[in-house]
């Protein structure tokens, strides 16, 4: 199956400039979507992962299957201000100011090998900063896996220390 074809490019979205990837399709789909969800699932179970880290928001729709389906924890990684319990955080450089992603302080164990999941790779900011949350609470970094990786932002330079798991390139 190419997934490629339940992907729906969206010229000018979020503003002008931007070619939004738009994952509705693939999400309405039933067939696509055990598709990914069983070939992400097969990849991540290579990297031998004691937990899988999600990153907010729409990488919730793939870390959540993939996890029930590998039986191992799941833990979210979100937006400043969006966990209800203390948290380790991380404040990354977008394009126009910074943002920070938090994650529970007990959410990872010293020595516990985690993959972290997104629907996406573009720039990698999160990715790094997710990686960064994992590394300052004990974890390590077992891989990286997204639906979608947009090879022309360069994302995978930021995370070449690494392994990174894309299903569909652009």
């Amino acid at each position: 199956m190419d997934l490629r074809e339940y992907i729906r490019d969206v010229p000018d979205f979020p503003r002008p400039g931007i070619l939004f990837k738009d994952i509705t399709p693939l999400l309405s789909s039933p067939a696509a979507l055990k598709y990914a969800i069983d070939w992400m699932s097969e990849k991540c179970a290579a990297l031998n992962p004691d937990a899988l880290i999600c990153v907010e928001a729409r990488g919730f729709l793939f870390a959540a299957p993939v996890a029930y389906q590998l039986g191992i924890p799941l833990v979210p990684v979100r937006k400043m201000g969006k966990l209800p319990y203390e948290t380790n955080s991380v404040t990354y450089d977008l394009e126009y100011g910074t943002d920070t992603v938090e994650v529970h302080v007990d959410a990872i164990f010293k020595g516990q090998r985690v993959v972290i999941v997104d629907d996406l790779l573009a720039t990698g900011g999160t990715m790094a900063a997710s990686a960064k949350l994992v590394e300052q609470t004990g974890g390590e970094i077992a891989g990286l896996s997204v639906l979608i990786e947009l090879c022309e932002l360069k994302g995978r330079a930021l995370l070449d220390e690494y392994d990174l798991i894309s299903l569909i390139e652009y």
